[in-house]
């Protein structure tokens, strides 16, 4: 559970003969993670492509540019199948689709061309002066823009260059017609005079119609494209309707036959033979042996080479069950083989080794992970593979984050109300997203909406309000008494239960953070005994032996008031806790030096303290839903209870009593104005519930626990085949 799947290193050689048939086969069963060959083996090259593969690759390409085209997805068609005659099919596809996209695509640049064409023309239609009025002088210069007039002016007055001019105005629209001083070139004038003027210049259409004609001419021209632009939409929408599921069920047979034809290029081959490994789970090895001999019989030799154990260097081998090695083709003499340089090694006949202690014919030593979780945890998976992949030699965390992150989430929201909405919208994303990420999701806001809604139930909360008031108090009293309800407080209040949350957010993260140690323990026992206690244990040491001391009873005079409350473990235990907090200074001196004991303090103390965001989120939470509700309901005092008996806390104590937007008078704009405000406020809550308690957990996860053990950067697992798409 904490370790991946079992991994064994195979080696399948034959004769090129039978390359095709051992390919189909490894394919169907979707078991063998390939490892690309290094070109290593003296006399054995890469393979090539089986013939057809270019021809298959370039329809691929076509087929996946028609769905991208079409915007066709899975879920917009049903399983179909392939006839004969596909590839004519396929190309009056292609042919129709390309011609239909082109014109899509030049519709759409006039229509675009026109609507500029429209904007454009939509400040002249202020100024009330045809088109032709505008254009066509040699003597004189025109402008038209937006800006101020005054300025206009102002820059034209001052203008040597500029004999006389005119200014016409409509709305923000300002035209300005200008003649040049003698000697002076027309083009250009207006702008070189209003150099410094802040002015929007437009663009002269070049028609003789009135701004009004030319505009309904382009609005004219502009419903003809778009009506001929839904024609084109509606055209692709019908060949995707009626070809979507041709064409994935062709990508899906190209896609097969693409990845077989291309499979040689990952193994060692020479003119007459083929050499191939990979990774499979040691637990299918034997189905894999059975599926090649029913496939091939004796004409292909199938070795485990390797059984990988967890090991973070090179792995041990553990009585592997094949028999045979690699192929050659030719061989020399035993003088001969004495004499040849190691660094040429050549593939063995009968399994032995390639001159380096190694059967393989690949680098590939580090085997691909299949995580091995239980079922409940599996959707966890996703929060550790965020930050990465776990290594092949590392323990898998994805268990322990199972076990802490919704018990921890829930503990900080504790709202039976929050955490029914939680399980609902968790549930919610289940349902709606297909990926497997979106339905890990889903699951794990089911989880830590349960535990929210168990905490609640401890707590004796619902949207923040005491559950005993919405309910009998006999039946109260019974679930109390049998049931545990109300067995807990958040300590809004009571500064007693405070404390107490404190001290469990201390616990708990020590209990965290030394399974993290522990687990990182056991990594780095891979490198040595001595590594693991002076990089592991030395930490276990000092940061147990710290905390154990605060809690003990010794010097408990000179501890802080609610520390000594707490002090309970005995005295004794503190005094040999001391001595285990300074071993482990020690030892982190000998492993790590003194830079090492300077961060003493970081690790075996502000780590632990990082967990009391714990209890910081559950008093904010909890705060934030008893104002909400401070502002609905109002509060009681000794001097009686609220309307319906729904008061949420008792204030008592205060100077004055609270009265809630419920009982505002009058009522039929409070109780609208308290039903809004309840539930804008409680959404609030909700929502930021999920950033705080999900994210700070998260943080505690990946930050603190993590940091103690885990590297990741593991290699998916990822076996040659495909599994096609169910009918």
């Amino acid at each position: 559970m904490l370790r991946p799947e079992r991994m064994s290193k195979v080696s399948v050689a034959g004769s090129k003969g039978v390359m095709s048939t051992v390919i189909e086969t490894i394919h169907e069963l979707n078991l063998v993670h390939l490892s690309d060959y290094d070109g290593n083996w003296q006399g054995f090259d890469n393979g090539n492509p089986i013939q057809g593969a270019e021809d298959a690759s370039e329809k691929l390409v076509t087929v996946r540019a028609l769905e991208s085209t079409l915007d066709l997805t899975r879920e917009d068609t049903a399983p179909g199948s392939i006839d004969e005659g596909w590839e004519d099919r396929l190309e009056e596809i292609r042919t129709r689709v390309n011609e239909l996209d082109d014109e899509h695509s030049e519709i759409r640049e006039n229509l675009r061309q026109v609507e500029e064409k429209i904007d454009r023309v939509e400040p002249f239609a202020e100024l009330g002066i045809d088109l032709d009025l505008l254009t066509g002088y040699d003597s004189v210069d025109v402008l038209v823009g937006e800006g101020s007039v005054t300025a206009v002016e102002e820059a034209l007055e001052n203008a040597d260059e500029v004999r006389a001019y005119d200014t016409f105005t409509g709305g923000n629209v300002v035209a300005v017609v200008a003649a040049p001083a003698e000697g002076e070139p027309v083009e250009g004038l207006i702008d070189d005079a209003l150099v410094g003027v802040e002015l929007t210049r437009y663009e002269i259409p070049e028609t003789a119609e009135s701004p009004e004609a030319y505009v309904a001419d382009l609005e004219e021209e502009r419903r003809d494209l778009e009506s001929r632009l839904e024609e084109a939409e509606s055209e692709l929408e019908q060949l995707k309707l009626n070809n979507g599921s041709f064409l994935l069920r062709v990508e899906e047979e190209l896609t097969i036959e693409v990845q077989r034809a291309e499979a040689p290029l990952q193994f060692a081959t020479t003119s007459r033979a083929f050499v191939a490994e990979g990774w499979v789970p040691t637990s299918e090895y034997d189905r894999l042996v059975a599926a090649l001999n029913d496939a091939v019989g004796e004409s292909v030799e199938v070795e485990e080479l390797e059984r990988a154990d967890y090991e973070e260097h090179d792995h041990a081998m553990e009585a592997p069950t094949g028999g045979g090695g690699g192929i050659v083709e030719e061989e020399g003499t035993p003088d001969e083989e004495e004499e040849a340089e190691p660094s040429q090694p050549t593939a063995a006949t009968d399994g032995g080794t390639n001159g380096y202690g190694d059967r393989t014919l690949t680098m590939d030593r580090e085997p691909p992970v299949i995580l091995n979780n239980i079922t409940p945890a599996k959707p966890f998976e996703l929060l550790v593979k965020l930050v990465s992949q776990p290594k092949y030699s590392e323990l898998d965390p994805t268990v322990l984050v199972f076990l802490t992150y919704p018990f921890a989430f829930g503990f900080m929201i504790g709202d039976i109300g929050y955490g029914l909405l939680y399980m609902a919208m968790g549930y919610g994303a289940w349902k709606v997203f297909d990926s497997d990420a979106g339905k890990a999701i889903g699951t794990i806001g089911i989880w830590a909406g349960a535990f929210t809604v168990i905490f609640g139930w401890l707590y004796d909360e619902m949207f923040g309000v005491h559950i005993e008031y919405w309910m009998p108090e006999g039946l109260h009293g019974v679930l109390s008494t049998y049931l545990f309800m109300d067995s807990f407080d958040k300590g809004l209040q009571a500064t007693d239960w405070a404390l107490l949350w404190i001290v469990f957010s201390l616990v708990f993260g020590l209990i965290h953070l030394n399974i993290g140690l522990i687990m990182g323990f056991i990594n780095e026992l891979s490198h040595g005994v001595k590594a693991a206690v002076y990089e592991r244990l030395s930490w276990i040491l000092a940061m147990n032996g710290l905390f154990i001391w605060i809690f003990s009873g010794h010097a408990v005079g000179q501890k802080p008031g609610f520390v000594a409350d707490y002090a309970v473990i005995p005295e004794a235990v503190g005094l040999v806790a001391i001595a285990a907090l300074a071993v482990g200074v020690v030892l982190v001196g000998v492993g790590e030096g003194i830079a090492g004991v300077f961060e003493v303090p970081a690790w075996a103390f502000g780590h632990v303290l990082s967990y009391l965001r714990m209890v910081a989120v559950l008093l904010a939470k909890a705060g934030m839903a008893f104002a909400v509700n401070l502002l609905v309901f109002g509060g009681y005092s000794d001097h009686g209870h609220t309307v319906f008996n729904l008061p949420t806390y008792d204030v008592s104590g205060y100077e004055q009593e609270f009265v809630g937007l419920l009982w505002m008078d009058p009522a039929w704009i409070g109780i609208p104005l308290a039903i809004l405000i309840f539930i804008f406020g409680h959404v609030l809550v909700l929502l930021l519930g999920i950033t705080a308690a999900g994210i700070q957990m998260l943080r505690l996860e990946y930050v603190e626990f993590f940091q103690k053990f885990y590297e990741g950067g593991g290699e998916e697992y990822e076996p040659f085949g495909h599994e096609a798409r169910a009918d």
